[in-house]
């Protein structure tokens, strides 16, 4: 009789436990991170919607407060949401409760401030894609007249990157030209194709274009770029830089071009196409093939390219690096930014956060900068193309970086978070 109801109470405190964590509230705890970077002295806070204890299972030192309060010797009850205030570099596994309940174990990471040195100059892009970009496919006609379309045939699209030749690596439009040349006369010739990120490999016959007898696929490709932008900070350390704060991306295809490989230039800006509601300003600048290289470029993603430079950059309005500023520090309010728009070289520009959209998950659009300076609104009319990766500074620290500019208001557009580009760093 004991035994059934033991197991009857059993059942029951299961069902209550398992109902209790259905709860919108305990779900809110359960929606916490399980772990949480941190910078020193940074502030954080997290709303956990129901009162609970919090105490520490570990720590590598006195690193944080909760609540304002020392957890190193005894609990600390928290009311509705948790404020975390780092005080100096470490780990701790936080451990929060509702009465003998354990709901939650957090492991939060302090490190030290970063300091990086800001940018603002106005930089040439050189990109050399890997193998050869498909921007478009298209019939031709053979020697003895038949129209014909091998790409389209074989399963080629736009956008398809061809990284090989019968195992053959392409090294650029010219190469893939010569190779294909080299192995059609054989019949078939594999392709090894990068598609959305997945490698795949298509069998393709090439036929002889009756206006130069040479063999071909019918792909029109496109293996290199060059543009205009602005770099945003680099570590003093390792000199690894981040630039754009956007990827670069193919004119016809839009998709984002792969790295084989590339340099960034100083630039000169020569004239300015001043934006208008409606058509985007544009930064137009002047670099050559023989202009010394700064630096590399070794990843082109979705929050900017990234590289290292050969040397150190000065900055002549901010002589020393400064720290990171992270989403949490970010206030809606006054602001600079650092860009290049002539050849008096890097100036500071006054701009308001309008909008602030905390994120979880990288994007370029993590706010709204709005240009103020009558400076920069009389020369370009706010934010134009080339000013991509202006630093924006608030509060003496680096929050971020330029990104895109609203067509039907120049004088607005997005920022990413400096973090967001720091992670791709």
């Amino acid at each position: 009789m004991q035994q059934k109801i033991k197991k009857v109470l059993g059942i029951i405190i299961a069902l209550l436990f398992f109902g209790i964590n259905l709860t919108p509230q305990v779900q809110t705890i359960s929606n916490l991170p399980d772990r949480i970077s941190l910078i020193s002295g940074e502030v954080k806070q997290y709303f956990t919607s129901i009162p609970l204890s919090v105490s520490l299972l570990n720590s590598s030192g006195d690193i944080l407060k909760v609540n304002g309060k020392d957890v190193t010797t005894e609990s600390v009850f928290a009311n509705n949401n948790i404020t975390l205030e780092t005080t100096k570099s470490g780990s701790a596994l936080l451990q929060l409760k509702i009465g003998q309940f354990t709901l939650k174990q957090i492991a939060v990471d302090v490190k030290a401030p970063k300091k990086l040195v800001v940018g603002g100059q106005a930089i040439g892009v050189k990109l050399h894609t890997k193998g050869a970009l498909v921007v478009g496919i298209s019939e031709f006609t053979t020697p003895e007249g038949q129209q014909v379309n091998p790409a389209l045939q074989a399963g080629l699209k736009t956008g398809d990157i061809i990284d090989k030749v019968n195992n053959m690596v392409v090294e650029n439009a010219t190469h893939l030209s010569e190779l294909i040349n080299k192995y059609a006369p054989s019949g078939t010739v594999k392709l090894t194709v990068i598609r959305d990120n997945n490698t795949i490999n298509v069998d393709i016959k090439p036929q002889k274009d009756g206006s130069d007898n040479r063999y071909k696929l019918g792909t029109w490709v496109r293996d290199s770029t060059a543009g205009v932008g602005t770099l945003t900070f680099y570590d003093p350390e390792t000199l690894k830089y981040a630039s754009l704060g956007h990827a670069i991306t193919d004119i016809d295809t839009k998709t984002n071009l792969s790295v084989g490989n590339g340099q960034i230039v100083i630039s000169k800006i020569i004239d300015i196409k001043k934006g208008e509601r409606g058509t985007p300003g544009e930064l137009k600048g002047s670099f050559s093939d023989n202009d010394a290289a700064i630096g590399s470029i070794d990843k082109n993603t979705d929050f900017g390219i990234y590289g290292i430079l050969f040397k150190a950059l000065q900055n002549q309005i901010y002589t020393e690096p400064l720290e990171i500023g992270s989403m949490d520090n970010v206030k809606l309010g006054k602001a600079t930014i650092l860009c290049t728009i002539d050849e008096e070289g890097v100036k500071e520009y006054d701009c308001e956060i309008v909008k602030i959209n905390l994120q979880d998950n990288p994007s370029p659009k993590s706010m709204v900068v709005k240009i103020t300076d009558s400076r920069l609104i009389e020369k370009t009319g706010g934010i134009i193309q080339g000013m991509s990766g202006s630093p924006i500074i608030q509060n003496g620290k680096i929050i971020g970086a330029v990104t895109h500019v609203f067509i039907n208001d120049p004088t607005q557009g997005y920022g990413i978070f400096i973090e967001w580009m720091l992670k791709q760093m």
